[in-house]
C-alpha cells in the first residue's frame, strides 16, 4: 500500500509495479511455459585402466552417424556427409578424412560394445560431426519480456582463470554469453552484451551499459577456479545482503531517473526516491535468489557435475546494477574433468539451455505468484 500511495496519480496504474513486478516478471517469461530445447546426450560412461569411455552406439544414433564393423579384421569405419574416420579397434592410429592421426587412448570393446575414449570423442567426433541443435518454436505471452544484458566475464588482455591445458575462461564465457543469446534473440527478445568480442570492458563500464539499457535482467557468465584442483561445480551468485540498499538508493536517487508520471509525489522529492530505490534494490535481491535457485535447480537434471548452490556476494557488477542480476559460475576450469568439459561445445550447449530452464521455471513461478496475489 505504501508503494501505491507514493506512486500511483488517481485511477491509474502504479508505475512502481511496472518497474518492477511486471518489468522484472517480463525479464524471464521469456519461454512462458514453453517447452526448452534439450540436447540428449547423457551417454553411459566407463572407466578403463583410468580412462572414461562412451559407447559409440549410442553417439552415433544421437547424431546420425554412420558406422561398421568388421568382427573379424576389427576395422570400424565411421562417417556422415564429406568425413570419414577408418581404424582399427585396439589400435593407436587413426585416419581422419584420409590423414593419419595418432590416438592418446585406442577405440576398445567393452562388455561386447565398441567404446571411444573421451579425447576420441572430444578430440575428433565433436570436431568432425558437429550438430545444428534442434530449435522447438516456442511462444510466451505478449510483452512478456523486451530486453536482457547479457555480461561475458573477463575479456582482451584479462583472459580470467585458466586452466592446466590452456583453457581460458573469457573464451568459455563469451562462447555461453553468445549461445545464450542466440536463444533470447530466436524469441524476438532484444539482447545487450556487455561485450560480443574478445575486449576488455571495466567493470564499471559493464554497470553502465547494464544500467543505460532499460533492460529488465543482467546475467553474467563466469567460470571459477581455485588452488584447490579437486573444487569443481556449478554455482550462481546474487548479491550480498551485507550490500547496503538505502546507500545504493541513496546514490540512484541523485543519479538515475524513475520513469514517473511528472504529477507523482515520488517525481518531485529525493526522500520518496531513495525510498522507492530502497524497495526496488531490496524487491530485485529477493527475485536474483529466486533466479539463482531456479537456474541450478534446473542445471541438476541438465549437467553431470555438482552443484554447489546459491551464494551472497559483493561483485561489483552485481552491486551497481538496477535490476535483478545474477553471476553464474559454471565449473571450475582449474579442475581436470571440468576443464575437460568446459572445452566441449556440447556440454556448452548444454549449460545454455540449462540457465534457459531456469529462467523458465523461475518465470512460471512469478506468474503464478501474480495470479494468487494480484
Amino acid at each position: 500500500m505504501l508503494i501505491k500511495i507514493l506512486l500511483e496519480p488517481a485511477g491509474s496504474i502504479t508505475m512502481f509495479r511496472r518497474l518492477t513486478i511486471i518489468s522484472i516478471s517480463l525479464v524471464l517469461i521469456l519461454y512462458g511455459c514453453a517447452t526448452v530445447p534439450t540436447i540428449k546426450e547423457a551417454f553411459p560412461t566407463y572407466n578403463i585402466n583410468g580412462t572414461t569411455y562412451f559407447p559409440l552406439v549410442s553417439i552415433c544414433e544421437q547424431r546420425n552417424i554412420n558406422w561398421e564393423y568388421d568382427t573379424f579384421t576389427r576395422a570400424l569405419d565411421i562417417s556422415k556427409g564429406n568425413h570419414k574416420i577408418n581404424l582399427r579397434v585396439g589400435d593407436s592410429l587413426a585416419l581422419v578424412d584420409g590423414k593419419a592421426q595418432n590416438l592418446h587412448d585406442p577405440v576398445d570393446i567393452y562388455q561386447g560394445t565398441i567404446v571411444v575414449p573421451s579425447k576420441f570423442k572430444e578430440e575428433i567426433l565433436d570436431t568432425l560431426f558437429k550438430e545444428s541443435f534442434p530449435v522447438t518454436k516456442m511462444t510466451f505471452p505478449v510483452a512478456s519480456i523486451k530486453k536482457v544484458v547479457i555480461d561475458a566475464g573477463h575479456g582482451g588482455n584479462d583472459p580470467g582463470a585458466i586452466g592446466n591445458t590452456g583453457l581460458r575462461e573469457k573464451d568459455v564465457n563469451l562462447d555461453i554469453a553468445k549461445r545464450l543469446a542466440n536463444l533470447l534473440r530466436q524469441q524476438g527478445i532484444e539482447v545487450v552484451m556487455t561485450r560480443s568480442t574478445d575486449k576488455f570492458i571495466p567493470l564499471d563500464k559493464r554497470v553502465d551499459i547494464a544500467n543505460a539499457s532499460g533492460a529488465d535482467l543482467f546475467v553474467s557468465i563466469h567460470a571459477n577456479a581455485n588452488r584447490v584442483r579437486s573444487l569443481k561445480g556449478f554455482e550462481v551468485y546474487y548479491v550480498a545482503p551485507t550490500v547496503s540498499d538505502s546507500k545504493r538508493a541513496t546514490s540512484a536517487a541523485d543519479s538515475a531517473s524513475l520513469p514517473l508520471d511528472s504529477s507523482t509525489l515520488a517525481s518531485h522529492s529525493k526522500n520518496v526516491k531513495t525510498i522507492i530505490w530502497d524497495m526496488i534494490y531490496t524487491y530485485n535481491r529477493a527475485e536474483s535468489i529466486e533466479l539463482s535457485k531456479a537456474i541450478c535447480h534446473a542445471m541438476d537434471s541438465k549437467v553431470e557435475c555438482p552443484i554447489i548452490g546459491i551464494k551472497g556476494a559483493r561483485f561489483e557488477v552485481l552491486r551497481g546494477v538496477r535490476m535483478p542480476g545474477v553471476l553464474i559460475e559454471t565449473g571450475f576450469v582449474s579442475n581436470p574433468s571440468e576443464e575437460r568439459m568446459l572445452k566441449n561445445s556440447f556440454y556448452r550447449q548444454k549449460i545454455t539451455e540449462g540457465i534457459m530452464q531456469g529462467l523458465s521455471s523461475y518465470v512460471q513461478d512469478l506468474m503464478l505468484s501474480q495470479i494468487r496475489n494480484p
